[in-house]
C-alpha cells in the first residue's frame, strides 16, 4: 500500500456563513494530530455534533417545514400514530410486559415521541399505562426542544427518561428498539479507488490568512483495515474492473458499531429502522461514482462539504444490507424488510384516506372544509409517496423472540388490503 499522498480538493471556508467557532475548533484539532490531518468520519462528527459548536449540538438545526429539512413526523401526526399502532401489536407478541420500552434514537424536535405517546394515551391506555418511553440523543440543543415540547403535553403519568446508551444496562430492553432518519446522519469514513488500489480520504487544513482556513481534502492508506474488511462483508468487490478509477464513496461503520451497541442492550424485542438509502448492490454501483453524501440548508440541497459549517446537515444513505449483516452477528434476526409506503398502508393510512374521500363526496359546510380535506389527502399522499418518503426503507429485526412470536407476521409487513 502506498504512503503517498494526493492532494484532489481545496476549500476556502471563510468566505461562507460559518460557524467561525466550530471552524477553528476544526483547525486545531487537525494541528494537534501527528499527520496534521483527520478522517472524513472525524471531520463529520466534528461538524454535526462537536459538544458545544456542532450542528445538532446547538439550536443551529432546523428540522421543519420552514427549516433545512423536514422529516415524516413534520407533516402529521399520522405517520406517529401508525407507527405507534406497530408498537402495540408488537406489546402483545411480548406478552404486554410492564416496563414495555420504547426507545426512540434521534429524536429530533421531539414530534414523533409526542404523536406517539398522545396516541397511545387515548386509543392503547394499557399499553400506555405500561410504557416506558427512553430518548437516546447526542445533541444538547435537540434534547431541549424535546423536553419542552413532551412537558406541554401533560399526559399523567407520563414515563420519558433522556440517557445515553452507556447508561442503559446490557440486556435489559424488552420492547422496541427505533430509529428514522437517524442513520442516515451517522459520520462516514470516504474512500476512493486509485491506481488499483482502496485510498481514503482525509481532511487537512492549507495556508491560512488571517481568519481565513482552507480545508483541503488529501488521499492516503486506510485509517483502519475495517474499511477494507467492510467491503468483503457486504459482498463488493472494487477491483472487478467494474469500477473507474476515482470511484468514490462512503463507509459508515458507526452503523455498525451502533446496531452491535443496540444488540447488546436489547433483550427481547424489536429494533426497526427506517430511513432512505440502498441494498449494498445498489448502494455500490459503479455509475454512482461520487457517493450518497449530500448538504442540506435552507431546503436546499448540495454537495460541498465545506459551506456554511456548523449550520448545514450532512447526511449519507443507509447501507441496509451492511444492517442486516450485521444484526445477523448480533443475534438480530431479519424480521422483514418493506418501503415506508407499503408499511404505513398495512397499518392503516389507507384507512385514513378512505374516510378522507368518503367526507369529500359529501357536502361540505364550506369551500375551507373542501381545502382542508383535500390538504390533508395530500400530506397523506406525501407520506407514501414511492419518490419521496414512501421509497423509504423499514427495516425490522427481533432479539429474543420465542418459537411462537417469532411466527406472529407484523402488521407493517403484510400486504397493504388496498393493492392485495
Amino acid at each position: 500500500m502506498s504512503h503517498s499522498k494526493s492532494q484532489i480538493s481545496n476549500f476556502k471556508s471563510s468566505s461562507y456563513s460559518n460557524n467561525k467557532i466550530l471552524l477553528h475548533r476544526i483547525a486545531n484539532k487537525i494541528a494537534v494530530t501527528p499527520n496534521q490531518r483527520i478522517t472524513f468520519a472525524e471531520y463529520i462528527e466534528l461538524v454535526l455534533y462537536e459538544p458545544e459548536q456542532g450542528y445538532y449540538a446547538t439550536g443551529a438545526v432546523n428540522i421543519g417545514l420552514e427549516g433545512d429539512f423536514f422529516t415524516s413526523p413534520h407533516l402529521c401526526k399520522d405517520f406517529g400514530e401508525l407507527l405507534a399502532e406497530q408498537f402495540v401489536q408488537m406489546w402483545d407478541i411480548l406478552g404486554q410486559p410492564k416496563p414495555f420500552n420504547l426507545i426512540e434514537m434521534g429524536g429530533g424536535k421531539g414530534f414523533l415521541a409526542g404523536d406517539i405517546l398522545n396516541y397511545l394515551y387515548s386509543s392503547h391506555p394499557d399499553c400506555f399505562k405500561a410504557l416506558e418511553y427512553i430518548i437516546v440523543e447526542k445533541g444538547s440543543g435537540l434534547i431541549s426542544q424535546q423536553q419542552e415540547l413532551l412537558e406541554q403535553l401533560k399526559l399523567s403519568p407520563l414515563a420519558v427518561r433522556w440517557c445515553t446508551f452507556e447508561e442503559i444496562s446490557e440486556n435489559s430492553i424488552t420492547g422496541c428498539c427505533f430509529s428514522n432518519e437517524l442513520v442516515d446522519a451517522f459520520p462516514v469514513h470516504q474512500i476512493i479507488v486509485e491506481q488499483g488500489q482502496l485510498q481514503e480520504i482525509y481532511v487537512t487544513t492549507g495556508n491560512t490568512e488571517g481568519d481565513e482556513i482552507n480545508f483541503i481534502e488529501i488521499t492516503d492508506s486506510l485509517s483502519t483495515p475495517r474499511l477494507r474488511d467492510y467491503f468483503d462483508f457486504i459482498g463488493i468487490d472494487l477491483f472487478s474492473g467494474a469500477y473507474p478509477d476515482g470511484y468514490r464513496s462512503e463507509v459508515n461503520l458507526a452503523a455498525l458499531d451502533w446496531l452491535t451497541t443496540i444488540a447488546s442492550k436489547l433483550k427481547r424485542g424489536f429494533l426497526l429502522t427506517i430511513d432512505y438509502g440502498y441494498s449494498a448492490e445498489r448502494y455500490y454501483q459503479p455509475a454512482r461514482h461520487q457517493g450518497t453524501l449530500k448538504c442540506y440548508y435552507r431546503h436546499k440541497h448540495h454537495d460541498n462539504l465545506y459551506l456554511y459549517i456548523g449550520h448545514q446537515d450532512i447526511t449519507a444513505h443507509v447501507n441496509f444490507t451492511a444492517l442486516e449483516r450485521q444484526g445477523e452477528l448480533c443475534e438480530l434476526q431479519k424480521v422483514g424488510f418493506t418501503q415506508q409506503g407499503l408499511f404505513l398502508m398495512a397499518l392503516g393510512l389507507g384507512d385514513r384516506l378512505s374516510a378522507l374521500s368518503a367526507n369529500s363526496d359529501h357536502r361540505v359546510a364550506t369551500a375551507q372544509d373542501l381545502v382542508t380535506i383535500l390538504r390533508r389527502r395530500d400530506v397523506l399522499h406525501q407520506l407514501i409517496d414511492p419518490m419521496g418518503l414512501g421509497g423509504f426503507g423499514v427495516l425490522i429485526q427481533s432479539k429474543g423472540l420465542a418459537e411462537e412470536e417469532e411466527k406472529v407476521a407484523l402488521k407493517g409487513l403484510t400486504v397493504p388490503p388496498m393493492i392485495r
